[in-house]
């Protein structure tokens, strides 16, 4: 069973399952976050939707990358977790199912491709205060010693 962290899901609504890739980013004792602005701000672990007909870890490689500007790489899976959540950009209610590994950051070819992302380096007690998905919380405090 995967376990669900935030909300549960709002009643008579129907949520899509969307599968995603997201990274604890460790290099040198720092986690790199994404800082999205808009539609609300919040600081979010690097990743995204896996495309249709896209691999996890490719779909990881590209989010990383659009949201941060770095490419990474020794990608190691840690797990899944669920949550439910409004898409406010894709218009929907989605049940995300997030699929997350612990990747080093290995070189920074730009700023962020992706609007209203910036790239921000934390300590991982830092983050554990600024990550705003419960669960992205949960997996930075188990794997923690990692970082």
């Amino acid at each position: 069973m995967i376990r669900r962290y935030g909300n549960p899901p709002r009643p008579g609504q129907r949520h899509g399952l969307r599968p995603g890739a997201y990274a604890l980013l460790a290099r040198d004792g720092r986690l790199l976050l994404t800082r999205q602005s808009e539609p609300e701000p919040e600081f979010q672990l690097p990743g995204g939707g896996i495309d249709k007909g896209e691999s996890g870890l490719r779909a990881l490689h590209r989010e990383v990358f659009e949201e941060t500007g770095w490419t990474i790489g020794k990608a190691r899976w840690l797990g899944s977790y669920r949550r439910f959540a409004i898409m406010p950009d894709h218009g929907r209610f989605a049940e995300k199912l997030c699929h997350v590994w612990i990747a080093r950051p290995v070189l920074r070819l730009s700023g962020p491709t992706e609007p209203h992302h910036s790239a921000h380096w934390a300590s991982p007690l830092a983050a554990l205060d600024l990550l705003a998905d419960p669960g992205a919380r949960a997996f930075l405090a188990r794997f923690r010693d990692l970082v």
